[in-house]
């Protein structure tokens, strides 16, 4: 057993190629082996069933017409048929020693292809007999060239050529026979040689059959479902999921090394998209708190220059309302550092902006601030309701005679939440809409930086939001304007 687990641990650390090339070999060299080993043995089978056919063959043509043939011949030269000197042209072109000649030639070669010693006797038995019968047929056509000795002839052809041709007949019959026999005792091997065959096949069959269900498992456990396990972790991977680990199986194979590549890989990337990341998150707050430094600081001098008017004017308690205001206002612009606050906060600081405003102008102006206490706690990126009453101010109610009303709406709708700023000032022309909206996209600039505050303001929303929240404007010239600011609904602090 511990020799056994050895070996299983010494081909875990071999190579997959040399791992699937063993596997291979295990299956296929039995099978070959068995296949070649009954592929030679019906081989001998077959060449010796092939060499007692051409035997009998062989044979079986004399057996036919030997006797018939050599009969006839004697027969016409004893009965001066024919003409001795002339025998081959009147017997049709037969020869009786031609025929002999052939006949013996044919049953030598017999005899020395015959491996059993009792076809070697048999054949010499019909060679013999055909010697014998060659010097009876010399007899009788010595008699017939010196004339006479017909009934010598004609019972020389009873008594010795009918006799030996029926002898030479039944030994070639007696071979026949022995080797038929033979035949089927070959014939009985070759059944009994193809029953074994196919059923050690068969046995073969069912332990290859069960050595490679073996390796199958083998190649599954140790090839195929690591691949596929590497496969899942990819996929993982490729969703953007950088904890994916592949584990190393300490078996310094391929897939160990692989794994190990893989596992190396991953963990660059994801310090290379963390480090990314980081840096994108940097620049993006840089970005924002560049944008927000700058508001245009146009506000905080003239209320400056408005407070030093009331002191010298000696209004000194509208002076002290309007600074703490001011500072109310700071307060919420500062906010700690923080890029977002409530609501609530955003709100305080437009109602803020808007009372220092009245001490400028509330001739003209006039405020109503209307967001639902159900939104007052929900997130919201600082200063981004602000720059739109400024411009509402600056751009629409300052330039229409007899002033007008800023309004200011939140609602939610569909975890989002919705600001409107409408304003009942100058509005704007067609031309002027298309060149605001323009501004507010990014796709025109203005040196003048008319629009600037809403081009900031959509600048912050689409770099913390997404490109599907920001600002848009609808205004008609002479009856004011409208500009509404989507963001998603968010109760958690954003970071």
């Amino acid at each position: 057993m511990v020799r056994f687990d050895i070996g299983v641990y010494r081909m875990k650390k071999q190579s997959l190629k040399n791992r699937v090339m063993l596997y291979m070999w295990i299956s296929i060299v039995p099978l070959t082996v068995l296949v070649v080993c009954g592929t030679l043995i019906m081989y001998s089978y077959y060449h010796q069933y092939d060499r007692i056919v051409s035997n009998i063959t062989s044979a079986n043509e004399y057996n036919l017409s030997f006797k018939e043939d050599m009969d006839e011949i004697m027969y016409q030269i004893v009965i001066g048929s024919a003409n001795w000197t002339n025998s081959a042209e009147k017997l049709k072109g037969k020869d009786p020693y031609a025929l002999l000649s052939a006949a013996r030639n044919q049953f030598e070669e017999l005899q020395q292809q015959a491996k059993d010693p009792g076809d070697r006797k048999r054949l010499n038995s019909v060679i013999k007999l055909m010697n014998t019968l060659e010097d009876r047929d010399r007899d009788i056509t010595d008699n017939v060239q010196e004339g006479g000795h017909y009934d010598e002839n004609i019972t020389m052809l009873n008594m010795n050529v009918y006799t030996l041709t029926t002898l030479i007949q039944k030994q070639i019959q007696i071979y026949i026979s022995y080797e038929a026999s033979r035949m089927e005792v070959i014939r009985q091997n070759v059944s009994r040689q193809v029953s074994m065959t196919l059923l050690a096949v068969m046995s073969l069959l069912v332990g290859i059959l069960g050595i490679s269900f073996y390796i199958s498992r083998q190649l599954t456990r140790t090839i195929i479902r690591p691949l596929q396990d590497m496969c899942h972790a990819t996929e993982k991977f490729a969703q953007g999921d950088f904890s994916v680990r592949f584990p190393v199986m300490q078996t310094h194979n391929e897939i160990d090394t692989l794994a190990e590549s893989f596992n190396s890989m991953v963990q660059e990337i994801a310090e290379l998209v963390e480090d990314i990341r980081t840096e994108q998150h940097n620049q993006r707050m840089t970005e924002l708190r560049l944008l927000q430094a700058q508001i245009n600081p146009h506000f905080l001098y003239n209320t400056l220059d408005t407070i030093i008017w009331l002191t010298e004017s000696g209004e000194k308690k509208e002076a002290v309302s309007m600074l703490t205001t001011l500072s109310s206002f700071f307060r919420t612009t500062l906010s700690k550092g923080r890029d977002f606050i409530t609501v609530a906060e955003e709100e305080a600081h437009i109602r803020s902006y808007l009372e220092i405003q009245q001490f400028r102008y509330h001739d003209i102006l006039e405020y109503d601030i209307r967001i639902p206490e159900q939104i007052q706690q929900y997130q919201i990126c600082k200063l981004t309701l602000q720059p739109i009453v400024e411009n509402a101010l600056y751009h629409g109610i300052k330039n229409k005679r007899g002033g007008g009303k800023i309004t200011v709406n939140g609602r939610i709708e569909k975890e989002r939440l919705i600001f409107e700023v409408s304003d009942t000032g100058i509005g704007m022309t067609k031309q002027e809409l298309v060149h605001l909206r323009g501004l507010i996209s990014g796709e025109v600039a203005d040196e003048e930086q008319h629009g600037f505050g809403m081009a900031n303001v959509q600048q912050r929303i689409q770099l913390y939001f997404g490109k599907e929240y920001g600002v848009s404007v609808e205004s008609t010239y002479l009856a004011g304007t409208v500009i509404q600011v989507v963001i998603p609904a968010i109760l958690e602090p954003v970071s």
